[in-house]
């Protein structure tokens, strides 16, 4: 899978030679959300003409605090209802052009003080607050069929009392939440883990291992890829981390590739994942 944070097109990581659109606070305050479904559609189109699959975009934190050093101009709005319009129309835009849309970040990041990428943010607020505000825009892409989910670096005491565990790593906040709570069936991504939101408080390794537990499905930048690879090899090894938790991540990406246009790239490296393929395809038929 080749990904993109592309909130405002390629422009976000390409500074020549690309179309630089407005940031999504400039398409908050756009009336025609018609406009916003076709922005959607030509980010898809030049991402695709580059061999993209995934946009971590759209942004759907709120932008609630005036003080926050990282969401800011990337957020549509204030208001969790125009968020969660303007976020629609761009992610449908998206993956109707074969593109696959990424919500994040959960369970919100609009009301902090602190960016992740320095240090560990805290949203100190109740449940009611936090499924009320926060999260409302994320229920909204759930329900109209996000493909992703990108989760933040972000305590949360309310949903996980565990002292400093971030989201990214807190199995009730991903499978107690998200998942059970929410819904959602889609692809959990796991913001990027070279970010002091937390490596902070983790090591390279045990975090990756920790992320997968908690139900994250792909690990994004890890900040030592051999570390990590044998740390998980170590937890399956030893029956921390079990075959049947890698594996329902390896089908929910197999179905997705399956009942998509995405197009993803596929690599057998067990017998088990063919296995799973062609199970997938075979009840697809079925159905049909």
């Amino acid at each position: 899978m080749i990904s993109m944070d592309a909130e405002w097109g390629p422009a976000m990581r390409f500074k020549t030679g690309v179309v630089n659109f407005p940031k999504q606070m400039t398409m908050g305050a756009i009336q025609d959300n018609r406009i916003i479904y076709q922005f959607g559609k030509e980010v898809a189109r030049e991402l695709t003409r580059i061999g993209v699959h995934i946009n971590f975009a759209p942004d759907v934190d709120v932008n609630n605090n005036v003080n926050n050093p990282v969401i800011a101009t990337r957020s549509f709005s204030e208001n969790k209802y125009v968020v969660s319009q303007k976020a629609y129309m761009y992610m449908l835009g998206m993956q109707s052009s074969g593109v696959m849309a990424c919500a994040k970040h959960f369970p919100g990041h609009g009301d902090t003080n602190v960016d992740s990428h320095y240090d560990v943010p805290v949203l100190p607020f109740d449940r009611k607050r936090l499924e009320e505000l926060e999260m409302y825009p994320f229920k909204v892409m759930i329900n109209q069929g996000v493909q992703s989910v990108m989760i933040g670096h972000l305590v949360v005491p309310a949903l996980d009392s565990t002292r400093n565990v971030p989201a990214s790593l807190s199995k009730p906040i991903i499978t107690g939440w998200l998942k059970e709570r929410l819904g959602f069936e889609g692809l959990v991504f796991t913001d990027a883990l070279d970010m002091k939101g937390v490596t902070k408080n983790f090591g390279s390794g045990q975090i990756e291992v920790k992320a997968l537990l908690a139900g994250v499905d792909v690990l994004l930048l890890p900040e030592n890829v051999e570390v990590a690879v044998k740390a998980i090899k170590a937890a399956l090894k030893s029956g921390a981390l079990t075959e049947e938790r890698i594996n329902e991540s390896v089908k929910k990406f197999l179905k997705l590739n399956i009942d998509s246009d995405l197009h993803l790239p596929l690599i057998f490296q067990t017998k088990i994942l063919h296995q799973i393929f062609i199970q997938a395809k075979r009840e697809r038929s079925s159905k049909k």
